[in-house]
């Protein structure tokens, strides 16, 4: 028996004690999707949150049978995906934030130079990404950095699984171009 069916088990029979057994599984996972499509680390974490907080709701209204059979990874990467893409599209009607000389508008610096190292790694492999046909950076994200099947993916994106393999494929391709185009002189 898989730890997913076990966990599905456990929320079917038991929804508030088994809840957050799937947030301390999941979060990670989460936060680290929705940080490779957004622009900066505080959206993401409001983004997860956000993800749990629906998940929640949707789980109390559905029967034990139905979340007995649900596929949480999938599942959850939909709820984040939508989540994202109406955040990106609310984000773009507002006014963009400037960082100056390290600093965010609210005062506060990054905590350490290992922090700023690794928000700007993340924002450049974000900008990478973007290059990518949507449907390409949907499909390497939830392949790449989630670590969904590609059978998880496809359930996520709403298509064949070949087309995920042709996405991620194709991607991948593209990305490796996109790097040989940074290193050369």
């Amino acid at each position: 028996m898989t730890a997913d069916t076990v966990l599905r088990r456990r929320l079917a029979k038991d929804l508030d004690r088994a809840f957050p057994e799937m947030v301390t599984q999941m979060q990670g996972l989460v936060f680290n999707g929705a940080r490779r499509w957004l622009p900066n680390r505080s959206d993401a974490e409001d983004i997860a949150q956000e993800v749990f907080v629906r998940a929640y709701r949707a789980l109390s209204g559905y029967s034990p049978e139905r979340i007995a059979e649900l596929r949480i990874r999938p599942w959850l990467f939909t709820i984040t995906i939508n989540l994202c893409r109406n955040h990106a599209r609310t984000r773009s009607r507002r006014p963009v934030e400037v960082v100056l000389d390290g600093h965010h508008s609210s005062g506060t610096t990054f905590a350490t130079e290992q922090h700023a190292i690794d928000a700007l790694v993340v924002d450049e492999w974000r900008v990478r990404l973007q290059a990518l046909a949507p449907r390409q950076r949907d499909a390497i994200v939830l392949r790449h950095v989630v670590g969904l099947t590609y059978k998880e993916v496809g359930e996520v994106l709403g298509c064949p699984t070949g087309t995920v393999k042709s996405d991620v494929h194709r991607g991948l391709t593209q990305l490796r171009s996109i790097l040989a185009m940074e290193d050369s002189p």
